[in-house]
Order: structure tokens, then sequence, then C-alpha cells
């Protein structure tokens, strides 16, 4: 009689612990694995592994090969973040933003009466920030990298010579954006002509540009023929950006910001990302509710991380700026005691008004697009990094003689405290321009550990809705017990503090739903918004097989072996 109670138990163990085994939806691998937002540099990626190159090396060519095939966001011409994870358990960042150039000043934006001009900072030669992607790529390779950079750059300019087939979203986003491209450059562009889904856009110019890298190195793109060409060009533009800008740039190891949330140890970018610091108080602020007892995008869930995020958000734009200028409180905002009390009067029965919010009371003294990609190497090395030129294919400026666009990363800077910037941002004095400082960012490339083991590895484009959607996307898998590839497709909103308004991805949520949270007065924005994320993501299973999340909003892949 024991031995069959004995067996009953252990098979109802048994079917227990299966169902609560998630399947993997995305593609599974088990050695290495490289999720971009387009399959040709996904494979590059790979492939730089499969000749024995590991996740650094393999950063630095999917890194260059976005720039080929996704000048939509991927660059050259822009800046971004790096988060890593060793195989050894030793973590750290690389900030490889852009800058100010030396002529920059705190008011260049705004006019006689002291009023924003429209369009300065998004959409002419001022709107360009010392570019930061060449040089972050070539200080990977120096402390990490394994293979020569010319087999790095060697399928990079193949691609760009063989060209890239236009994808039916590609199509969409250069019918969209034509006019101001040619507005921008002439009817001479590349981009003037109207590339349809399927065609071949071939990038020579780049091609050559990348082949005088690989021969000269950084100093080609800083000092060198590129630095050249690249000052005549911007300068004809109305550009502040000189040689000495472009020789004087450098980019600079960090250390990440770390939190903990639950079981988990969330390792993300340090400032002049606002995104480590903004994700960490936001998990400390919902971590003493039950959001798995809540449900997924119920209710409850919802306004929890609302508040938790039109907090979050509210000290962001006060306080977080570029570390070499400005001091910040980081430990005060995230300490648990501090955020306890942010979120003390938070009630279920009713929205909290941000204009009822501001910044939190802390003692201190004072001193459009982008995209991420993944990466596991068959070593144990992860690398979460995410890029930039800010708007959709940023300032619109495009050099034909070089092949590439230009960043208006410059709008990333508070022109004018209380204005708000391309992504509705409001930012304070910590954020105001000065001549060489990084503009605050809401990059998030973020690792995340379980056990001390690494467990995902995760990041999205998005602009202000960046942090959020990393958010989601963990809690996605850690609460609710998602796989990757749900993780990544599931259905989204954001918050951020000002506009005050809840944003929802379009027919996703239910109807009954928005209308209770809309009578507790929550003001709901379902309008056709820009997408909420486009997260690029790798878990690692049970089994240390991998599964991918390529969001399905895009033309993301997983590409591994």
């Amino acid at each position: 009689m024991k031995k069959s109670l004995l067996l009953l138990f252990l098979v109802f163990l048994s079917c227990k612990t299966e169902k609560n085994t998630v399947e993997p939806t995305g593609l599974v691998t088990s050695k290495v694995m490289v999720v971009s937002a387009r399959e040709e540099a996904s494979q590059i990626g790979v492939q730089i592994m499969e000749q024995g190159g590991n996740a650094f090396d393999a950063m630095i060519a999917t890194e260059l090969a976005l720039a080929v095939s996704y000048p939509y966001a991927g660059n050259i011409g822009g800046g971004g973040f790096m988060v890593y994870r060793k195989f050894n358990g030793e973590t750290g960042s690389l900030d490889y933003r852009e800058k100010a150039p030396m002529a920059a000043t705190k008011y260049m934006y705004l006019d006689e009466k002291g009023e924003v001009i429209k369009g300065l900072s998004t959409e002419t030669g001022l709107a360009v920030g010392v570019p930061g992607t060449i040089a972050g790529i070539f200080e990977v390779h120096k402390k990490y990298g394994t293979l020569p950079i010319e087999t790095l750059l060697k399928p990079v300019i193949a691609l760009a010579r063989k060209g890239v087939v236009v994808t039916e979203k590609q199509e969409e986003r250069l019918h969209k954006f034509r006019k101001a491209i040619v507005k921008a450059n002439g009817s001479a562009t590349l981009f003037a002509q109207p590339f349809k889904t399927n065609d071949t856009i071939k990038y020579e110019a780049l091609a050559t540009t990348l082949e005088r890298i690989a021969k000269n190195g950084k100093d080609e793109f800083y000092k060198g023929e590129t630095a050249q060409k690249l000052v005549t060009y911007l300068q004809s533009k109305g550009s502040i950006i000189t040689l000495e800008d472009l020789a004087s740039y450098e980019a600079k190891w960090r250390k990440p910001i770390v939190n903990s949330y639950r079981d988990y140890k969330i390792i993300s970018m340090a400032p002049p990302s606002s995104g480590g610091i903004t994700l960490g108080q936001i998990l400390k602020m919902i971590e003493p509710y039950d959001l798995k007892e809540m449900g997924h995008n119920s209710e409850s869930y919802i306004q929890v991380l609302v508040e938790a995020e039109r907090r979050a958000y509210a000290d962001r734009n006060h306080f977080l700026g570029d570390p070499d200028f400005v001091k910040m409180p980081i430990e005060q905002l995230l300490d648990t005691t501090y955020l306890n009390k942010r979120m003390a009067d938070f009630s279920f029965e009713k929205a909290t008004k941000s204009t009822d919010v501001s910044h939190g009371s802390v003692t201190f003294s004072e001193s459009t697009e982008t995209t991420h990609y993944s990466i596991v190497d068959s070593f144990g090395n992860a690398v979460s990094a995410t890029t930039t030129i800010n708007d959709a294919y940023g300032s619109k400026l495009y050099c034909d003689e070089l092949g590439f666009f230009l960043n208006n990363e410059m709008d990333d800077f508070s022109a004018k405290q209380g204005v708000p910037n391309l992504f509705g941002l409001v930012g304070s004095d910590a954020n105001s321009i000065a001549p060489q400082k990084r503009m605050l960012s809401s990059m998030t490339p973020t690792i995340v550990e379980k056990n001390g083991v690494l467990f995902m590895v995760v990041g999205t484009p998005g602009g202000s809705t960046i942090i959020t959607s990393v958010l989601q996307t963990i809690l996605n898998v850690t609460e609710f017990n998602m796989s990757m590839q749900e993780a990544v497709d599931a259905p989204r909103f954001h918050h951020q503090w000002l506009p005050d308004e809840v944003v929802f991805e379009p027919e996703s949520f239910p109807k009954e739903l928005l209308k209770n949270l809309k009578s507790k007065g929550y003001s709901i924005n379902q309008k056709a918004t820009p997408v909420l994320g486009k997260v690029d993501a790798i878990l690692v299973l049970p089994d240390k097989k991998m599964e991918g999340g390529a969001d399905s909003r895009g033309d993301d892949t997983a590409v591994g072996f």
C-alpha cells in the first residue's frame, strides 16, 4: 500500500514538473546564437564564431553588418552601449555614445526669445553628435577580440558589395522617409530612388569606407581620409563638428549598474544611459507585489507597473546625465527605503496624476530609432549591445561619398528645461548641452543571471520605451513562465511620467480592461503608435541550450548552431 502511494506521488510530481516546463517557441541551439534586426547581420555574427571567434568578435561583425543591412538604425555614424558577461562571471560595459562637438553651447537651439527652434536639433547639420561606433568596436577588439580586424570586416564588406535584399518592412520605411532624405541630400542621393520589396541595394561607397577602416584602423575614421571627407560633408550641411572633435573622441569602459530582483541579478548599462538605474528603480518598486497572482497584463498588473514607471521616469528626467559632467545620487536612487516611500501614495483605486509626482527628494552634492542585438558564444561569453542614430535614418543626412547616415543625437540633450525632445522626454539641467558631453540615453542592454549562472541576454530599440519593453520582457519570463519567443512577442504598454498617458499597442488589449483603467483616471493612448520596442533576446534553458527570441514586429532573426 505504501509503495502504491509513493508511486502515485512520484507520478503526480512528475506530471507537475512537466507541466511547469516551458516549451521553447523560438530557435533553439546548443553552441552559439546571435539575434539581431536582420538575418544577414545575425548570420555574419554566427559565421565569425564558426571561424573560432568569440562573442566580442561577433559583436564587431554584427554591429557593422547592421550598418550595411539595416541603415534605418544600424550605423557607423552613431553610437551605442555594450554590456558583457564573460564565461567566468566577470561583467562590464562599454560606452561609445556620441558626444557634443567642442563648439556646442547650452542654448544653441534657442532663438532670441529663448524658445526652441523647431527642427534645429533633429534635421540639420547641428543635430549631429560626434560618432562613437567605430571607436567602440576597436576598443572591444583591443580588449577582448581574438581574430584580426580584417577577418571580422571581410564578410561585412562582401555583403555591402553584393547588396542587401529589400524586405516588405524596409520598403515601407524607405517610402515613408524618402522625401525627408531627398530634402536633406538632394535628388542624386542613393535613397532618392524608390526601392521595392525584393530589390537589391548595393552599398559600394560604404564597402570602400570599411575597406579603408579595415586597413588603417580606428584612425581612418577619426583622423584619416574618411575623417577629412566626413567633416567636409558635415560642415557643408551646417555642422560645427571639426577634425579636432573626431580626433579627440574615445569610447569609455564603465562599471555596469547591478540590481537584484527576486532570485535574479540584473546587469545593465550605467549613465549616460538611464537604462540600468531606471530599470532597477522600477524592479525594486514592483518587487513587493505578487505580480504572478495578479496575472499577465491584468488591470492591477498594469497599474503597478505604470505607477512605478511614472515615478522612476520623473527621477530619470531630473537627476541623470553624463557622469563625466554631473554628479548623480545613484545609490540613493536605488535605495529600497527611498523607493518604498516613492510608492507609498499609490492606490489601486485611482491613477496618480503626473502633475502630483515630481522627482524624489534626494540629498547630494552637485558636481526614434535604435537597434539591439544579443550574442552568446560557445565559450559562455555573452554580449548585449544597443546602437543608434536616434531617429529613423538619424538626421536624414546621408554622406553618399562615404555611404552612411549621420545621427541626430543632439536632440537627446535638454535643449531647454521643461521642453520635450523627439520622444516626449522632458529633461533638466543635468542633461543640458556642454562641449564634449554625452547626451542622456534610454538604451538598456541587459544581462540577467540566475543563481550565478547566465540566464538571459536582452535589449531593444524604441526611444523612451526601451526601458519598459526590456522590463516587461524580463517579467514575462521570470514571473509568467513564458518562452523567450513568447516573451518578446507579448503585447506591451508604456508610461514615462510626461506626457501623462499610458501607451498601449493598438488592438492588443481588451476594451473592457482599457475602459476600467480609464474610469480610474488613466489617460489611454491606443492610436497607431510607433512599435513599443523590437526586443531581441536569448534565454539559457535548463539543459544549457539556448532559445532565441526575435521580435516578430520587425525582420528580426535568430541564427545559431
